[in-house]
């Protein structure tokens, strides 16, 4: 490709280039200002999806060759059809077109009226001679709402300690809490933050939100126990030596106020996993074992392989012998046989870890929950990862996924994650995006969609340019949201997509059309297009999960007594003077507890803020999410025994550990599972929910 002009604004030919392949030309950090993009982000953006637009002649050419491509193209390469109705795309082929749709059933039908539900593949023939083949989603007009209102627990299972677990909250205790929530709190579901396989290597990095891949689990996460193999494996002293290290390392945690060290979690269970692989499987384990490989087929293969791969040259692909950079080089089929035994045992461990996350659904089920566990997408994978070398087809080389330059962050955000091309992902019918869902489906009776605004456009930044230099490109957001509501609807699953902060117009009233729920959270509800005040309850929309709280903000009882701000401060990250910051927080607080008064919801308090009159503001807080029509109601486990210390703070790296604290008290002393389940505190918070929850909406039933 030709080099790159020097930094300039774009040109009218450059913009329009740009705009012909979903790329922005301009963004709007607020309102009432709109601000064009470089030359060189929209010049790297396009060189990323295939296009030269290094020169104006190039730019010229390009932008001719687009429009000659559009103008003779009979169909896209992906067209949607909602409800059995025909694909709008059909409308604008030549008249006399002749139809043939091959149906993912097996059918073949000449006519588009009526599909079952699938990934069909269409072939056009127009009068002319001209044919077009299409991918054509054909997805249920909307997904159905839970049948019941429900509430559920908000947890981060590392944070989730029992007296079983090896140093961090696993599986099994995601099993236990089901259990135990379903059948003695009558809770709906349990939500957890992201499960994906992380990238291997010391340090690794703790945040769920940047994994290897999206597609298959970690198996950090497994219950060593529960792994049928492990009773049965040979060097019983070995076994023995490694639970009671296991041992030593969950009381570090739970009695010495450590951090939760993952590196030192997985060191215990790998060299324990060791020692299940040699343990021969029986004829049924291994029939299941098999039809597992079957399923998963080459995504499984290609996984496993990275993974042996890391081992040996280290887990950042781009650093590998050039051969093995490829996944369908002869090098990398030479490798991969070489190191078979490796790749079956990672392939072995994705098995175990999915069955137990199997296990943990049908136990959510069997205790009562009508939702079950919610599990959680992140946006992105880490560049380096299993994913992002199996697929890098689909990937734009040289980008990163981050936000603009906002009234909140000057600066922008560049969050180091690949995006998806939506060139490729339509090419193939969202073949990956079909298979990331249909896996993470096995085990979901519901899915959080992180940044769900991502379905329709994501900040590129040009890796080497600051975040402010980036520019939005569009998905084709009717075929990511006809996939999503496909394989949801396959599983009987409800999706949730996390629409915090500011959103693009009409994505939300998009995503509600397709039944897919939002995501509200008491402080940030307020009359934005009004007076700003508080929102009223019954102003609140019903297809939503309302919260108090998420991983990324402070606990509620750190946002009543103050405690974020102070936080804050000793780490150096207000914005404005400690006075000013305390005197805003207390009067943002001061503004919902007055409502709360108002309306009758804050009881027993006596003023001052003591234990009990903490107590009763949080249960009030969660009294208030009652009365709004919202469908799902989530409690932050840790608002349950007071935990005043956030999950995540975002802007920080070394100075707050991010993604390793477990579940504490007010003063900060770790509570296990055990003790949540006998916690006076949760019991109470519980009972509000239980106790008020069928009538603190009189007549909402029939509101969503």
């Amino acid at each position: 490709m030709s080099a790159p002009r020097p930094a300039e604004a774009p040109g009218e030919d450059l913009c329009r280039l740009a705009e012909s392949y979903g790329v922005s030309p301009s963004f709007s950090p607020a309102p009432d200002r709109t601000v064009a993009a470089s030359a060189a982000a929209l010049i790297r953006t396009l060189a990323a999806l295939g296009v030269d637009a290094g020169t104006p002649e190039a730019t010229r050419a390009a932008l001719a060759a687009r429009r000659t491509e559009r103008r003779e193209r009979l169909l896209p390469p992906t067209v949607v059809c909602w409800g059995g109705a025909a694909p709008d795309a059909l409308a604008g082929l030549p008249e006399g077109t002749r139809l043939r749709i091959e149906t993912e059933q097996g059918e073949t039908r000449d006519g588009a009226e009526q599909l079952p539900p699938g990934v069909h593949r269409l072939t056009v023939t127009a009068p002319d001679g001209r044919t077009a083949d299409a991918h054509l989603i054909a997805a249920p007009s909307r997904l159905p709402a839970p049948a019941a209102r429900s509430y559920g627990l908000l947890v981060q299972l590392y944070s989730l300690l029992s007296r079983r677990s090896w140093g961090m909250g696993d599986l099994g205790d995601l099993d236990e809490l089901t259990a135990w929530a379903g059948r003695s709190l009558g809770a709906g579901f349990i939500q957890v933050n992201p499960l994906h396989a992380a990238v291997p290597g010391v340090p690794t990095d703790p945040s769920p939100y940047r994994p290897s891949s999206r597609r298959f689990p970690d198996p950090v996460h497994l219950r060593i126990e529960a792994v049928p193999e492990y009773a049965y494996a040979d060097d019983r002293e070995r076994v023995r030596s490694l639970a009671e290290r296991a041992g030593r390392l969950r009381e570090s945690v739970l009695e010495k106020d450590a951090l939760i060290d993952r590196d030192a979690v997985w060191e215990l269970k790998r060299e324990a996993l060791e020692l299940v692989g040699e343990v021969p499987l029986g004829p049924g384990r291994r029939a299941a074992y098999c039809d597992y490989l079957a399923e998963e087929g080459e995504a499984l293969e290609d996984h496993a392989t990275w993974c042996a791969l890391a081992e040996v040259h280290g887990p950042e692909w781009h650093t590998w012998p050039d051969g093995l950079r490829d996944p369908r080089s002869s090098e990398t089929a030479r490798a991969r046989r070489e190191l078979m035994h490796r790749v079956d045992f990672h392939s072995r461990l994705a098995w175990l870890t999915d069955a137990q996350l199997v296990a943990a659904q049908r136990t959510a089920r069997e205790a009562g929950m009508p939702v079950g566990i919610v599990h959680d997408l992140a946006v992105g994978v880490h560049p380096g990862g299993a994913d992002a070398w199996a697929q890098q087809r689909y990937f734009a080389a040289g980008m990163s996924v981050g936000a603009p330059p906002d009234a909140f962050n000057s600066r922008g955000q560049d969050w180091g994650l690949p995006p998806w091309r939506p060139d490729r992902l339509a090419e193939s019918g969202y073949a990956p995006f079909r298979g990331l869902l249909r896996g993470l489906f096995r085990y979901a009776g519901a899915l959080r969609i992180d940044h769900v605004m991502g379905l329709f456009r994501l900040w590129w930044v040009p890796v080497g340019l600051p975040p402010t230099e980036g520019t939005y490109v569009r998905y084709d957001a009717e075929a990511m949201l006809a996939v999503l509501v496909l394989e949801a609807s396959r599983a009987g699953a409800t999706v949730i997509g996390e629409d915090l902060g500011t959103v693009e117009a009409g994505v939300r009233e998009t995503l509600r059309e397709r039944g897919v729920f939002g995501t509200s959270v008491l402080w940030f509800e307020r009359d934005w297009e009004g007076d700003g005040r508080p929102l009223p309850p019954d102003s609140w929309r019903a297809d939503c999960l309302a919260t108090a709280t998420t991983h990324d903000l402070p606990p509620t009882a750190a946002r009543l007594t103050g405690e974020h701000v102070e936080l804050r401060h000793r780490l150096g990250l207000l914005g404005a003077p400690v006075d000013t910051e305390r005197a805003e927080a207390a009067a943002d607080t001061g503004e919902w507890l007055a409502l709360l008064t108002r309306l009758g919801l804050l009881r027993g308090t006596g003023g001052g803020l003591g234990a009990g009159e903490e107590e009763a503001e949080v249960q009030a807080v969660h009294r208030y999410l009652l009365r709004t029509p919202a469908r799902m109601i989530g409690v932050w486990l840790p608002d349950g025994v007071g935990d005043r210390r956030p999950q995540n703070l975002p802007g920080t790296w070394d100075e707050y550990p991010n993604w390793r604290l477990p579940i504490a008290d007010a003063a900060g002393r770790p509570v296990t599972l055990e003790a949540l389940a006998s916690s006076t505190r949760l019991r109470s918070l519980v009972e509000v929910l239980r106790g008020e929850g069928s009538d603190a909406r009189r007549g909402d039933e029939g509101r969503s």
